[in-house]
């Protein structure tokens, strides 16, 4: 994989903890670094598709215990083409 030089400017008490963390874990300040920027990219970046693409008729309300029971035994009986009740 290519890198990038690039500077920034950090709080001294974070590099602190920073080099030692790399000194614990055994590797280097930089590649803790980069994992940061890592997660601060994933963290900020703008997905082409939305999450949930579906959207699903309801009754406007949550579902009980009892409704969600029914309409999986509903799905599971239509599934395995029985018509009887489990």
């Amino acid at each position: 994989m290519s890198m990038k030089r690039t500077n920034v400017y950090a709080d001294p008490e974070d590099l602190a903890i920073i080099k030692e963390a790399a000194k614990r874990r055994g590797i280097s300040e930089a590649e803790i670094i980069r994992q940061g920027i890592h997660l601060a990219a994933m963290a900020n970046r703008v997905w082409d598709e939305p999450l949930f693409s579906r959207t699903f008729e309801g009754r406007g309300r949550t579902p009980g215990k009892r409704d969600v029971r029914d309409t999986v035994a509903d799905a599971v009986r239509r599934e395995s083409g029985s018509g009887t009740t489990a």
